[in-house]
């Protein structure tokens, strides 16, 4: 059984506070880059409880009555998230449970945060990869998982229903997901 993206939030991009700082994806889980997520009016203004740091070069500041979970991991294809997509994505439903309100971060909001986003949409509102993937985007338009991401998004994606929407595809730059098989054709010389 799919989840249709409008159980989500009312309408994509909705409460957005600039497409580069906070995205709100559904009602209790947001993602942003680094200064947002250090920003105490807008993690207040957004009743965030919960701070998921994805990064190892992101200091958090420390606000009074918020939670803090540190997952140390750099933007490289070759960093690995896989044993971090379970408890992430668990964590993010606990808090969603207490009605608390997550706030997911990385640099910049674009990768590693992405593919902690995708996982927990795959996870507990069973979406397809696909599914998850073109609702964030809506919500958040800036995000691109690097390619080793997606190739574990893939993975985990075919451990929890056991098929995939997404794979990953020969191309003139490289191994990419074949979501972005048009786009790179696009870029090739005429």
């Amino acid at each position: 059984m799919m989840t249709t993206a409008s159980c989500l939030l009312p309408s994509p991009a909705i409460q957005q506070d600039g497409i580069f700082s906070l995205s709100q994806i559904t009602n209790s889980l947001f993602i942003s880059n680094a200064i947002a997520a250090n920003d105490k009016l807008t993690v207040s203004n957004n009743h965030i409880t919960t701070i998921i740091n994805a990064s190892v070069e992101v200091v958090n500041t420390f606000f009074e009555d918020i939670q803090y979970v540190q997952v140390p991991v750099s933007d490289a294809p070759n960093s690995y998230l896989y044993d971090f997509f379970d408890p992430i994505a668990d964590r993010i439903h606990s808090v969603d449970m207490r009605n608390g309100r997550t706030l997911l971060h990385c640099a910049s909001g674009v990768s590693r945060s992405a593919a902690f986003c995708l996982a927990y949409l795959m996870k507990y509102h069973t979406m397809t990869l696909l599914d998850a993937h073109t609702w964030t985007k809506s919500c958040r338009p800036t995000i691109r998982p690097n390619n080793g991401f997606w190739e574990q998004l893939i993975h985990y994606e075919f451990k929890l229903f056991s098929r995939n929407t997404i794979y990953m595809i020969n191309s003139p730059v490289g191994l990419i997901p074949n979501i972005y098989e048009t786009e790179v054709h696009l870029m090739e010389p005429m």
